[in-house]
């Protein structure tokens, strides 16, 4: 079989599987699956995706004017320096995703009514992408979280809409990334990932009998758990392939994890020097991270200040002038803390080019006003990652445009070929690549 790229390898063995109608039976292929395969381009495409599922308020946040020539907002003025590197959106929500605070999981998956019965969350933005492009990193993808609900709240969640629990530990992140371990621990790792690859056999042995006596949407429905059961085994296979291979070196020190929930800002900063370093070393070109304000208590807004109330009570400000103004702050801060991830990606040079210009960073969140529990009229920021950027992008703010729209937009600009994801229809109109 001739080499084709990434993309085609993953949806061909995909395609393949469901073709022959014999899919636990196949064996591993491994030319279907790149090991330690770095992008031939020098500079390979990288996506950060950011939520903090209490969002910011509006009013402070929205430009005015559309196009290049929009008047910045109070909170937009913070990052002027990197106003070319960024495009800022109204008129943007995931359709039928309401709820209040229950959406948070869904701002990746644009997952419909999460407060209906019988819920189910379906696949995130970020394991779509690794769905579709392989692993071609240590890491496919890294889930991270700064006072995060670990068993409750994540950004990123399987094909069968499993939560997928978020990182909330810097250095333990760091030890995963560059610490390889003495000889004894890989081997015990391996035997570990080649225990977990006997169990998935004998599940998928122990399922394919039931096959014959379903109806047609079961059996369809087996058939994408053995499709998910087969690309997990790949997983483990090329997990294995990796902990034979050493780690990248690195000359930071392992950070000092920050355990005081109210040192707030500081987790948010150093979690994002952490992703930061995991593309310079190429151990992910994925990363997803949740700022969980609703588990905040009260916190530092700065050296001198801290909040009337923990975070999400201080959200709910009922427009009291105080409680507004201190909000105010709080956003300015969240604000600060972006403008020093743009100034430190586009300090950094890779293959020619800035690693901002390398790195899709989306900022916003699952609530448009989270005083009254609104999912419309997101607050959304895009910056780098190659795109024509400088501009507000304003859509109806009654009949949104689907959030969904500018996944699908991010989603061809790693070089997945799709028209689709959840409830986007194609690519972001007004969305173009430099």
């Amino acid at each position: 079989m001739k080499s084709s790229n990434l993309a085609n390898r993953t949806m061909n063995r995909r395609l393949f599987l469901r073709g022959t109608g014999v899919t636990l039976a196949l064996p591993f292929l491994e030319s279907f699956s790149p090991l330690f395969g770095k992008s031939e381009a020098d500079s390979p495409r990288r996506m950060l995706l950011i939520s903090n599922n209490l969002g910011v308020l509006p009013a402070p946040f929205f430009p005015k004017g559309a196009g290049t020539d929009y008047e910045a907002s109070p909170y937009l003025e913070i990052l002027k320096p990197f106003r070319r590197d960024f495009t800022v959106f109204s008129g943007l929500s995931h359709p039928n995703v309401t709820g209040g605070h229950s959406t948070e999981n869904c701002f990746l998956t644009a997952a419909k009514d999460p407060t209906g019965s019988g819920f189910r969350n379906t696949i995130s933005l970020d394991q779509f992408a690794v769905e579709n492009l392989g692993q071609q990193t240590r890491f496919s993808t890294l889930n991270l979280g700064v006072n995060i609900d670990k068993a409750n709240r994540s950004l990123s969640w399987t094909r069968d809409g499993v939560l997928l629990p978020a990182e909330d530990r810097p250095s333990a992140l760091f030890r995963r990334m560059f610490v390889q371990g003495s000889p004894a621990e890989v081997e015990r790792r391996l035997l570990q990932l080649k225990d977990r690859g006997s169990i998935l056999d004998a599940v998928s042995g122990d399922m394919s009998g039931f096959q014959k006596d379903l109806g047609s949407d079961d059996k369809a429905r087996l058939d994408q758990y053995f499709t998910s059961v087969r690309e997990l085994e790949e997983r483990l296979h090329t997990s294995g392939a990796w902990e034979q291979k050493a780690k990248p070196a690195t000359n930071r020190p392992e950070p000092t994890d920050i355990g005081d929930p109210a040192r707030f800002f500081e987790k948010v900063g150093l979690m994002l020097e952490m992703a930061q370093l995991a593309f310079e070393s190429d151990s992910t070109r994925i990363v997803t991270l949740m700022v969980d304000g609703f588990a905040t208590p009260v916190f530092e807004i700065s050296a001198e200040e801290k909040s009337l109330n923990g975070y999400h009570d201080l959200s709910h400000h009922g427009r009291s002038k105080e409680k507004l103004a201190q909000l105010e702050r709080v956003d300015r801060r969240q604000m600060e803390v972006l403008r020093t991830l743009f100034e430190s990606l586009a300090s950094r040079i890779e293959g020619g080019s800035r690693l901002l210009d390398q790195t899709m960073v989306l900022y916003g969140s699952n609530l448009g006003d989270a005083n009254v529990h609104n999912t419309t009229n997101l607050p959304i920021l895009l910056g780098g990652g190659g795109f024509k950027h400088g501009r507000h992008l304003a859509f109806d703010g009654i009949r949104n445009t689907p959030l969904s729209n500018l996944f699908v937009s991010m989603l061809q600009r790693l070089g997945i070929e799709t028209a689709e994801f959840a409830s986007g229809t194609g690519p972001l109109e007004g969305l173009e690549i430099v």
